[in-house]
């Protein structure tokens, strides 16, 4: 599965870039997240709890940041074993463009599911996998506001309502992640 899209986010790439390697910030915003943990240089210890269709289960898995351009890009390297419903593996490559709104976050995701995730077909993981993105997106501006000063934090009942926390593919798991959650969270 392969797929490339970008998002306008409201901040510029500094603060963007801080995010994007904050693994609390990636917790808090990665749909379904449980860990997302550094274990060595550049490699994260992830988990989450995913529902693709009929299948629901839980997924361990391991993101690897490569190519890294600091405040630019990077390359996320990711495997994620979810027991009888499968695997995924990929990589995902993030780039950071700032412009006059803040900054363009452009990335692309290859990934690889087999088990039962690869037997629901094409359509039904590329739809997850927006419907996955769009929520961590919506998740991720919103920290990204909120660490700028552009929004007020929003009372404790409203952050519940959207998810248990506000906050971000792995965006380097949310990529590796949309990539791992389409075919792991």
């Amino acid at each position: 599965m392969k797929i490339q899209a970008s998002r306008q986010l409201a901040v510029g790439s500094s603060i963007a870039w801080k995010a994007l390697n904050d693994s609390e910030v990636l917790k808090q915003c990665i749909p379904g997240c449980e860990k997302f943990e550094l274990t060595g240089e550049q490699t994260y210890a992830v988990v989450a709890a995913v529902r693709i269709g009929p299948v629901s289960c839980r997924f361990t898995g391991r993101v690897v940041l490569s190519d890294i351009v600091i405040l630019k890009s990077y390359t996320l390297n990711f495997d994620a074993q979810g027991g009888i419903a499968g695997f995924g593996k990929g990589k995902s490559e993030v780039v950071l463009i700032d412009n006059d709104s803040g900054c363009v976050l452009q990335y692309s995701v290859e990934s690889q599911v087999g088990g039962k995730l690869a037997q629901l077909g094409q359509r039904l993981l590329e739809g997850a996998a927006k419907s996955i993105a769009d929520d961590f997106f919506k998740r991720f501006d919103q920290t990204l506001k909120l660490q700028a000063g552009v929004i007020e934090q929003e009372p404790t009942s409203a952050r519940i309502a959207l998810g248990g926390g506000i906050g971000w593919v792995c965006i380097g798991l949310i990529l590796a992640t949309v990539a791992v959650l389409a075919l792991v969270n």
